[in-house]
């Protein structure tokens, strides 16, 4: 399986809706922790992944991703971390969104689009990417203390 889609591939992967069928129950990740959690399609014909990364020190630190096809990321935020360069050598200040893009996977990142309202509160953030990624049937992610 190619790890590389054409651009119209992609976008139409991000743009299906993804739904949580398991019945496991998760906890936002501590410091240092992640997570990685199964989504499907409605026919189930593609598999998706919600994943969720979290700083060792940094409290603020956090990424979320949505990968397709096991390892080809569609989108992923980075929040709290240093600033991204990009190909062009243009440097994008944390929070910013990777997108997938054609030839260049998730080299590329671009600043936080208005969609994300507060990245400041890691849970808020967490949920508008998942309704930026079309997770439709949302897996049951506990908050905890420090999310």
């Amino acid at each position: 399986m190619s790890l590389s889609l054409t651009q119209q591939e992609a976008d139409a992967l991000l743009a299906l809706d993804k739904h949580y069928h398991g019945s496991d129950r998760y906890s936002f990740p501590s410091l240092g922790g992640a997570l990685r959690i199964p989504l499907h399609s409605e026919d189930n014909r593609e598999e998706f992944s919600l994943d969720i990364t979290r700083g060792r020190i940094e409290l603020r630190k956090n990424t979320f991703q949505s990968r397709a096809r096991k390892a080809v990321i569609l989108a992923r935020i980075d929040i709290g971390g240093p600033p991204h360069r990009n190909p062009d050598g243009e440097e994008i200040a944390c929070p910013h969104l990777h997108l997938y893009r054609e030839g260049w996977g998730d080299k590329w990142a671009m600043p936080l689009p208005d969609v994300f309202t507060n990245h400041a509160d890691a849970w808020q953030t967490l949920e508008e990417f998942m309704a930026f990624c079309n997770v439709v049937t949302r897996p049951p992610i506990l908050k905890e203390l420090f999310t």
